[in-house]
């Protein structure tokens, strides 16, 4: 039934490509429907994993991608794996590859795997951005820290290319004994409920950080906006008085002569010889005057018509504690958030990542049956591909696979995809083989 319903969707795919004449552009597509997880046995991957490195190169970007493939299984699956694995990495070193494991899934029936195969890409695509949006929020948290976000990105306690070239599948969290469709179910929960998590942390924490800059802000800058508490002292004021009141006022500096020659005769009633500088910066000065309360209104008005700027500041010791107080509360209430969410982020982006690799691993195995029908009978491979040599690697599979669906390893990424609801065959780049592009680069990356 599966293999005459695969032959049928070929043949249709076969005449929609034959009969369309435009061409996308050949630049891969970014990560949407990209894919990752494998799991390497040592000896059996081709060549040793390079270290990763969050960095822009294009030598480091190439470090990150990896293709997910699988191809049905010859006499025997070891055997698809030795004759893709000469060709591609012994022969030609065109790639590194490791054996991707899947375990023996249940299967289910053909319309749950159809509607399995749209749910799955829905979900990829999910928790892909949850897994990153978790990775970004820890850079930003780590704010001057932030070089040391790579090595805080681990999936298991490794790092992200080990997790994934040396995968297993977590009995223990995705009971294979459980259906295709419970396992994503319960990975959907997982990582709905750490999304949810992280808006309400991410929330909190971006108040409280929001709060202390403001605050910060308030401790620096022009003398025309910053407060003045830390500046002043008891000693520059005349408290206390019925009659008489003392204002602090912002002169240029262009202007402290002047200040010093004119401001016992701006107004009537002011006290001579009562103006000080208290402390200046690169444009203005703050100086103190005493005055009789009856006047300072008439002051403020004749002194801003000089650019005499009077700051609206009573001095109150307790109000200045509290505000120092509050500052310092909310730096110790940043600190004490800090360690804690750092350490939720690294553990639940290592949830996510993890759940991510499982939910590639669950669209290969339902797009292989789907594709090379039953019995359970293919072979997933982790592709690590040089860079330099992506087109020749194609060309090689293409000539491994193209039997499967001659039309599709003529075109390959080059023509409009043909969405068939529950196969997967609408993604970007249709190959003969199951196929999913990864890129595990989650602080340069973008979905």
């Amino acid at each position: 039934m599966i293999h005459l319903l695969t032959k049928i969707i070929m043949h249709f795919i076969s005449h929609r490509k034959s009969t369309d004449s435009e061409a996308t552009d050949e630049t891969p597509v970014p990560l949407k429907d990209s894919s990752n997880s494998g799991h390497s046995l040592g000896k059996e991957s081709s060549k040793s994993h390079h270290s990763f490195r969050g960095s822009t190169s294009d030598h480091d970007k190439e470090m990150t991608e990896y293709w997910l493939i699988s191809a049905p299984g010859d006499k025997t699956c070891q055997q698809t794996w030795d004759t893709m694995n000469n060709l591609t990495s012994k022969q030609n070193s065109l790639s590194t590859n490791y054996k991707f494991q899947i375990p023996d899934l249940k299967v289910g029936t053909l319309d749950q795997l159809v509607g399995l195969s749209d749910d799955l890409g829905k979900l990829d695509g999910f928790v892909e951005q949850v897994t990153r949006k978790v990775a970004q929020y820890l850079g930003e948290v780590l704010e001057d820290q932030r070089d040391k976000l790579q090595e805080n990105l681990m999936a298991n306690n490794t790092d992200l290319p080990s997790y994934l070239t040396r995968f297993q599948w977590d009995i223990a969290k995705y009971p294979i004994k459980q259906s295709l469709r419970n396992i994503a179910d319960i990975i959907s929960k997982q990582v709905g409920q750490i999304d949810a998590d992280l808006k309400t942390k991410s929330s909190a924490y971006n108040n409280l950080k929001g709060s202390l800059q403001n605050l910060e802000k308030k401790q620096t800058g022009s003398l025309l906006t910053r407060n003045l508490a830390d500046l002043v002292k008891k000693e520059h004021f005349i408290l206390d008085s019925d009659y008489l009141q003392t204002l602090l006022v912002i002169v240029p500096k262009s202007q402290f002569n002047e200040w010093n020659a004119t401001y016992e005769k701006i107004t009537d009633m002011i006290v001579p010889r009562s103006s000080e500088l208290i402390t200046q910066d690169h444009e203005y000065g703050l100086f103190t005057v005493s005055l009789f309360k009856k006047v300072v209104e008439e002051f403020k008005l004749h002194a801003r018509e000089k650019k005499f700027i009077v700051r609206d500041f009573t001095y109150n010791e307790e109000e200045l504690a509290a505000g120092k107080n509050e500052i310092t509360k909310l730096v110790t209430d940043k600190k004490k958030q800090f360690g804690p969410l750092v350490r939720w982020l690294k553990v639940n982006f290592s949830e996510c990542f993890c759940a991510w690799i499982h939910v590639k691993a669950l669209r290969v195995f339902v797009e292989s049956v789907l594709r090379y029908g039953l019995p359970v009978n293919f072979q997933a491979i982790l592709i690590h591909p040089n860079k330099k040599t992506l087109k020749r690697l194609r060309d090689v599979l293409n000539q491994l696979y193209g039997h499967l669906d001659s039309s599709a390893a003529l075109s390959g990424p080059n023509v409009d995809s043909v969405d068939i609801p529950g196969l997967g065959f609408g993604q970007s780049e249709y190959y003969p083989y199951v196929y999913y592009k990864l890129n595990v680069d989650m602080i340069e990356s973008k979905i």
